[in-house]
């Protein structure tokens, strides 16, 4: 309460009494919505320099949206070669992450659900995905059996309530789930959606679901580093951002997301 919102932010260093932050290194930390701000050494990360990579991807697909769908697809999914995946929220920035990622990792067939048929298209056309539809247009369940007929091996889920049920029924034995968020009740705490109605399927198929913070596997930056360089500096992988200029526009920012990653860069 009476205090500003958090989030994360890259900037730069203009005055430092601690030794390991030296004045012009370039950090991150989550004291954003201000412009200026103090931190401590350990409330705040050294970004690596990647030459040919702006630094923009480090709130994006080499930040907390990109390392959450890397965990998500290699640590709590283990997602293979040639495995079918359905992606939720998929035009969000864990999704488009997620996406990219899949197809680098080899994933032989990519879904999405999303909120409208522009962001639909905008998941095939531009982002990898294989197939996507607006969890508006019917039973996501049925749109799910159309996607992926031979069912799905993977789904990370970002949305939860209709969209687990859905899932559940479409996975094949032994599938895997890593859950990421819950968007269908982030703004409905008071009465959150109910579980999904097949929820003992998880004991019938065998399969595993499982729930993970990203802050708790912070270790896999390098791992994500590695993998993802290499990919945006030959162009394999573009960043999906909208930039914003301007401290000012802060809230427009906030109200206007849409797709991938919504930034705002601080006038000079």
């Amino acid at each position: 309460m009476h205090a500003p919102l958090e989030g994360r932010t890259v900037g730069r260093v203009v005055e430092s009494r601690a030794d390991a932050l030296p004045v012009g290194a370039v950090i991150l930390h989550r004291q954003a919505w201000r412009t200026h701000s103090v931190v401590t050494a350990e409330g705040a990360f050294l970004l690596p320099d990647f030459a040919g990579v702006p630094l923009s991807a480090h709130l994006s697909v080499l930040g907390g949206t990109g390392l959450s769908a890397w965990v998500g697809l290699t640590r709590i999914a283990r997602l293979q070669p040639d495995e079918t995946i359905f992606i939720s929220a998929a035009a969000g920035g864990v999704g488009t992450a997620a996406g990219q990622l899949a197809r680098l990792l080899g994933a032989g067939r990519i879904i999405g659900s999303t909120g409208s048929a522009a962001k639909a298209a905008h998941l095939t056309k531009n982002l990898g995905f294989d197939a996507a539809f607006d969890y508006h247009d019917g039973p996501i369940v049925e749109r799910l059996r159309e996607a992926a007929p031979e069912g799905l091996h993977v789904y990370l889920d970002n949305v939860g309530g209709d969209h687990l049920e859905a899932a559940i029924d479409a996975l094949r034995d032994h599938g895997r789930i890593a859950w990421c968020g819950a968007v269908a009740q982030y703004n409905n705490l008071q009465s959150p959606p109910p579980a999904p109605r097949n929820l003992y399927d998880v004991v019938g198929k065998s399969l595993r679901l499982e729930g993970f913070l990203v802050r708790n596997h912070l270790d896999a930056r390098p791992e994500l580093y590695d993998f993802l360089v290499p990919h945006l500096r030959s162009g394999a992988v573009v960043p999906d951002e909208t930039v914003v200029d301007g401290f000012d526009h802060v809230v427009d920012a906030f109200l206007g997301m849409n797709t991938g990653k919504m930034l705002v860069r601080i006038a000079g």
